[in-house]
């Protein structure tokens, strides 16, 4: 018999929030972390605004020693490594730096790249014939696994210890990658989430692709505008999002705090035929992906209280819709709510499933449903699919027992989760 899986603890490092009350106070009162980045427009951007967490050297500080600090150049990796001890921490587990090898506990912690501003200064000192001056952590900053090896360190974890990676389809994924090794019994307890480095050298590739949004410079806070008719592209983001998942037996042998219960989800990929290709979704498989994660869950549609969308604020979200409504066979006056964290925080691009989860059960445990801002002007073609009462406003204090959350990356990647509160 598969072991049901639980949410002890969780962290994030969002730009609007770091920290989970401020994060949660951040999305209650749709506070949003988009800002006017001038780097960018010295750099000859079209989009000169984004997301990107405030960290002060104090708050730094408590989570890296300064051994750990000397010559960090590494965004994504310190994005990570304070939501994971965060999340663990508020799990209620001790971080001791000298304790004994934990074989039953994991890690799997994704990313997009990471320490990209380090390879660049390793590139320049290379370059200029000072291989010798490239220091100690030059490859520990620069390596895909960069984020779960420092983890791993930290927390002492035995089990599995890597990284995934799938575009923004990352952090949502590794939920369901450690999920499923709790499951199958391999693991007690994993550590997963996903970070995104910020900066233009992330950055600039979208750019030069015209997907992030170039007409609200001037007002930054508007510019991520989800399901909006007035919508131009998403607007880049960074940061983590980070989960202590438990098998429900140990959670409650110990009086674990439980937020919410993975009752399910599915991974798939539309290989780039039915119309999906590197940077768009295979519709076909979207919507397979949903019902499999409903399956799975053993759920029926119409219990679902709401749906955490992709929505990134580009002409697929109305396809999105689409896809949603005909996988869960809503109506337009039975779809579900819907909102959308990037509304607040812009496309936090690998850490966007993770960061997006923890929005997810910070609902169900609360009992809330945060405002998807910006999306007063609903696109006429969303209009058309759903209520618009089904896009909040407004947060809106309600009981919410279950919600559905799906990330779709380049490469026509899909993953679906669903969370629910704990029942007996």
């Amino acid at each position: 018999m598969k072991k049901r899986v639980v949410i002890t603890g969780m962290g994030v490092v969002a730009p609007n929030g770091v920290g989970i009350e401020e994060f949660m106070h951040g999305i209650r009162t749709g506070r949003s972390g988009i800002k006017y980045i001038q780097e960018l427009k010295d750099l000859g951007f079209s989009c000169c605004i984004g997301g990107v967490p405030e960290l002060s050297d104090d708050l730094i500080s408590r989570y890296l020693t300064d051994l750990q600090r000397k010559n960090f150049n590494s965004s994504g990796i310190l994005y990570g490594c304070i939501s994971g001890m965060d999340a663990w921490m508020d799990a209620g587990l001790g971080i001791d730096r000298n304790s004994e090898v934990d074989y039953d506990t994991g890690i799997i912690f994704g990313t997009g790249q990471s320490g990209v501003e380090k390879f660049r200064e390793a590139i320049y000192k290379l370059d200029d014939n000072k291989v010798r001056r490239l220091g100690s952590t030059t490859v520990a900053q620069t390596m895909a696994s960069g984020i779960s090896a420092y983890l791993g360190g930290i927390l002492g974890c035995g089990n599995q210890v890597t990284t995934n990676s799938s575009a923004c389809t990352t952090g949502t994924e590794s939920i369901l990658m450690g999920a499923e090794r709790i499951r199958s019994g391999k693991a007690r307890r994993m550590l997963v989430g996903s970070s995104s480095d910020h900066g233009p050298y992330i950055w600039g590739g979208f750019d030069a692709m015209r997907v992030m949004t170039y007409k609200y410079n001037d007002s930054p806070q508007k510019g991520s505008r989800p399901m909006s008719s007035s919508a131009s592209g998403f607007v880049p983001g960074s940061g983590a999002g980070a989960m202590v998942l438990e098998d429900l037996e140990s959670a409650l042998g110990r009086g674990a705090k439980i937020y919410a219960e993975i009752l399910g989800g599915h991974i798939n990929a539309g290989g780039q035929r039915q119309g999906g290709t590197m940077t768009a979704p295979n519709a076909s498989a979207v919507k397979k992906c949903i019902r499999e994660a409903v399956n799975e869950a053993g759920i029926d549609p119409d219990t679902i209280d709401s749906i955490n969308g992709h929505l990134t604020a580009t002409t697929k979200d109305v396809l999105e819709i689409r896809n949603w409504k005909e996988a869960l066979g809503c109506s337009s006056n039975n779809f579900p709510y819907i909102n959308s964290v990037k509304s607040m925080t812009g496309h936090c691009l690998a850490a966007a499933g993770s960061i997006e989860c923890v929005a997810s059960v910070l609902q169900i445990h609360h009992g809330f449903l945060f405002p998807s801002v910006n999306s007063e002007d609903l696109h006429p073609d969303i209009v058309e699919l759903i209520n618009p009462s089904s896009v909040p406003g407004d947060i809106r204090i309600q009981d919410v027992s279950t919600v559905i959350k799906a990330s779709f990356g380049f490469g026509d990647v899909n993953a679906c989760i669903v969370f629910r509160k704990l029942k007996n």
